[in-house]
């Protein structure tokens, strides 16, 4: 009887959203493997990598982008990180990909207080792990205009 008060109290203790629980427990956009990291990124125009030494998280965000448009039209991504990175990169790749894709100049201005809206809030100190995905993303679109040389914009 106790194990199951115990059990049933931790179930109550979850500190999160329903968003944040959603995007953890179902990340969207992540490679699982090396292979599908491997693959996509052959196919991917921008690439972007972080850290945080914070909580010691690494994030890999990929983009691909249509030329003719400049709309983020898919997205992938990997972290070694905790639930909070894990959410908060699973909403911020739906963000830049729904409705036709996120056109760059739109993406570059996402903040990290735009991915906690999305999440209905996180934890004031998990706070920080919602700035590794806009990092690599930032990171992935630097590198998509360096190769396009748009460097400037």
């Amino acid at each position: 009887m106790k194990q199951k008060q115990s059990i049933k109290k931790a179930e109550t203790n979850w500190f999160y959203s329903e968003t944040v629980k959603e995007h953890f427990f179902n990340p969207r956009n992540i490679c699982k493997t090396e292979k599908e990291l491997a693959e996509f990124k052959k196919e991917a125009n921008g690439y972007g990598i972080t850290g945080s030494p914070v909580c010691g998280d690494q994030m890999e965000f990929l983009i691909k982008v249509d030329l003719a448009t400049d709309r983020i039209k898919e997205c992938r991504w990997r972290t070694f990180g905790c639930a909070s990175a894990l959410a908060s990169t699973s909403v911020l790749s739906e963000m830049i990909t729904e409705k036709g894709g996120m056109k760059i100049s739109e993406a570059v201005k996402l903040t990290p207080q735009d991915i906690i809206k999305r999440l209905h809030g996180l934890p004031a100190i998990k706070v920080h792990c919602s700035v590794l995905g806009d990092q690599a993303l930032r990171a992935a679109i630097k590198d998509y205009l360096k190769r396009q040389g748009k460097e400037s914009q």
